[in-house]
C-alpha cells in the first residue's frame, strides 16, 4: 500500500482494499478523508480477514485509525461505501507505521495503546476484544473509552486537552448511537434517556472539542454519555470543566479521566446503568513535549467525586468542595490510574488532595 493513495472507490464491490505488511513492534495509522455528503467506513482487517480496528463517523466526516500490530503479518485496510454512497468522487486514504514500545515513565501500565488520550494510563487494561464485554477498548481520535456492554455506558473515558483542541466550532447537538460497537451489541440511542429525569451527561465535553466539527461531533456520540442528575450535570460539573479549560487557556495541557460508578436503577429499559456518583482525575502540566516524562511529585493532579442525585448536590454547589485523592477515586471504582507514571511518583501525586 502506498503512503497516499487517491481514487474513486470500486462501483462493483463498493470496496477498496490495499495490503500492508506490519512487524510485532509497529503501529499502523491509517486515515481517510472522506468526500463531502458521502459515507465511507474505514477498516483494518489481520491476515485472518478479521475485522481489527475501524472508523465509522459519519457521512463527510474524515475517518481514523490507530492499532498496534503485536506480529508480524500483512494487514488489509478496506475503504468501504456505506449505504451505496456515491462512488463518482475521489477520497483519500493514508498509512503510516510508526515503531511503538520502551520509554514511558516507568510505569507498571503494560498496555501498548500509543493513543495521546492514554499515555499516562489505562485504568482498567481495558482492549479492543470483543470478548470483554464489560472493558471494551474504543480509541477515537478525540478521546479513548472502555465500554460496559452490560451497562450501556463507559467505565471511563480519557482525553488529552490542550489548546490545539480548542477552537471556535458551534456546539452540534447530534446525540446519536455509536455505530462503532461491535457487531450484535445495543446501541444506546439519542432518545434513549427520554423521560427519565437525566441528561446526557457528556464525559469528554463539547466545549474540551471545538477546533472541527468533526472533533466536536463526536463528543455526541452516546458511548460518551453517562445518565447525568441535572443538578450535578449543570452545576458543579459544568463548572470544573470550565476551570479546567481556564487552566488550558493558561498555558497548560491536561490529561483528564471521567466516568461514573455504582448503580441506582437504570434507563432505556433496563439497558442503561445510572451511576451514583461521577469522578474525574485530571493531570496538569505546562504544555511542552515527553509529557509522560515530565509528571513529577509536584505534578498538580485534580481528582473529584460528585453525588449523581439532585437530592444530594446543589446546582450552586462550589465543584472543589467535592475533590478527593486519586487513590479515593482508585478505591471507588477499582481502577489504576497513572499507570505508565513511576511507583514513585503515582505514590506521590495519588495520595493528596488539590487545594489550589
Amino acid at each position: 500500500m502506498p503512503a497516499t493513495h487517491t481514487g474513486l472507490i470500486s462501483a462493483t464491490t463498493d470496496v477498496d482494499v490495499f495490503s500492508l505488511s506490519a512487524t510485532s513492534t509497529q503501529t499502523i495509522a491509517l486515515g481517510l478523508t472522506v468526500p463531502a455528503g458521502v459515507n465511507y467506513d474505514l477498516q483494518l482487517l489481520n491476515a485472518a480477514g478479521v475485522t481489527v480496528a475501524s472508523s465509522a463517523n459519519g457521512a463527510g466526516v474524515s475517518e481514523s485509525i490507530s492499532y498496534n500490530s503485536t506480529t508480524n503479518e500483512t494487514y488489509y485496510a478496506q475503504v468501504v461505501s456505506v449505504s451505496g454512497s456515491s462512488t463518482t468522487t475521489a477520497y483519500t486514504v493514508t498509512a503510516n507505521l510508526t515503531t511503538y514500545g520502551g520509554g514511558g515513565g516507568g510505569g507498571t501500565d503494560t498496555t501498548t495503546s500509543t493513543s495521546v488520550h492514554t499515555i499516562l494510563g489505562n485504568p482498567s487494561n481495558a482492549a479492543s476484544d470483543v470478548n470483554l464485554t464489560t472493558n471494551y477498548l474504543m480509541e477515537k481520535a478525540q478521546y479513548v473509552l472502555s465500554y460496559h456492554r452490560d451497562k450501556g455506558t463507559a467505565n471511563w473515558v480519557a482525553w488529552h486537552l490542550n489548546a490545539s483542541w480548542i477552537g471556535s466550532t458551534a456546539r452540534q447537538d447530534d446525540f446519536r448511537a455509536d455505530a462503532t460497537l461491535p457487531s450484535g451489541w445495543y446501541q444506546v440511542g439519542s432518545t434513549s434517556y427520554s423521560g427519565s429525569g437525566y441528561d446526557r451527561g457528556h464525559m469528554c465535553p463539547s466545549a474540551d472539542r471545538t477546533a472541527t466539527v468533526a472533533d466536536n461531533s463526536s463528543t455526541f456520540l452516546m458511548t460518551n454519555m453517562v445518565p447525568q442528575a441535572p443538578n450535578n450535570n449543570q452545576g458543579p460539573w459544568a463548572n470544573m470543566e470550565n476551570y479546567l479549560r481556564t487552566l488550558v487557556t493558561a498555558g497548560n495541557e491536561l490529561y483528564i479521566y471521567s466516568g461514573g460508578y455504582g448503580s441506582q436503577g437504570t434507563v432505556d429499559a433496563g439497558r442503561v446503568n445510572i451511576p451514583t456518583h461521577t469522578w474525574k482525575v485530571v493531570v496538569v502540566i505546562p504544555e511542552g513535549t515527553n509529557d509522560l516524562s515530565r509528571v513529577s511529585t509536584s505534578t498538580r493532579v485534580i481528582a473529584v467525586i460528585m453525588p449523581n442525585s439532585d437530592a444530594l448536590i446543589s446546582r450552586t454547589a462550589d465543584w472543589k468542595t467535592f475533590r478527593v485523592s486519586v487513590d479515593a477515586v482508585e478505591s471507588a471504582t477499582g481502577y489504576d490510574f497513572l499507570g505508565k507514571v513511576s511507583p514513585t511518583i503515582q505514590s506521590a501525586i495519588e495520595s493528596t488532595v488539590d487545594t489550589q
